[in-house]
């Protein structure tokens, strides 16, 4: 499986605080992970040529990860709508955290994927609540994170086809963190925890779900359907 890791990069290089963190860049240390699990990773970025999402690279691509934050504005649509049909197609998408307001994400869920915040060290708790789903694999009853930005409902996206996480933070909010969805041939999951001031991303149990995540939105060898005026299969009769 191809997999390539899709990051801003911005908060690494603005922020010593995040760079001492993840001196890798965020996307340094998922593709690490992924590469230790056997997989084919590469990374983009926003500030390379096209984004670092080529045509040949997307082409290329089974399974693209998607990290963004203070940057959305500055994806062009040409790169949207270009990663928007490699997924209906059937390359699979894992959005991260704050990328819930990428505009790819916004694009495919059709909503203002909006919600409540608050950066306060909030305790975070990430309850499986599908424990029958590939995705939570090997993981207990739940994630236990010390310190994480607190993501509180209403989130505003279409009801996920399954429902795998559910978060409890320490002040009282909830909120749906691990949610699938299937657009065209492609399959995408959301995964809330990860902001970029907190060793989210080093955690093992996390590092796992990314790792399942990974294998389960991967494409199916089934062709893209084919669409617009068709010809009959048998003959029609004359009336």
């Amino acid at each position: 499986m191809k997999i390539t890791v899709w990051n801003e990069n911005r908060h690494e290089k603005t922020n010593q605080v995040v760079a001492d963190i993840y001196p890798e860049g965020i996307h340094g240390t998922i593709s690490n992970a992924l590469a230790e699990n056997g997989f084919d990773v590469k990374t983009a970025t926003l500030d390379e040529p096209e984004h670092g999402l080529t045509e040949e690279v997307l082409k290329e691509t089974d399974v693209l990860f998607w990290w963004g934050h203070m940057a959305h504005h500055e994806v062009t649509d040409e790169i949207v709508n270009r990663v928007h049909k490699r997924v209906l197609e059937g390359m699979g998408l894992v959005v991260l955290h704050s990328g819930h307001f990428s505009k790819i994400f916004q694009k495919l869920m059709g909503t203002t994927c909006n919600l409540k915040w608050r950066e306060a060290d909030d305790r975070e708790r990430l309850w499986v609540v599908d424990p029958s789903h590939p995705i939570a694999e090997g993981i207990g009853e739940y994630i236990e994170l010390e310190k994480e930005e607190m993501y509180g409902e209403h989130f505003d996206i279409p009801a996920p086809d399954q429902l795998v996480f559910v978060s409890w933070f320490e002040g009282g909010e909830v909120f749906r963190s691990g949610c699938t969805y299937q657009r065209g041939n492609g399959k995408i999951f959301y995964f809330r925890p990860g902001h970029e001031t907190y060793p989210t991303y080093h955690n093992k149990e996390i590092q796992k779900v990314l790792v399942n995540a990974a294998k389960w939105v991967s494409p199916s060898n089934r062709p893209y359907p084919a669409y617009g005026n068709a010809k009959p299969l048998e003959e029609i009769s004359k009336k």
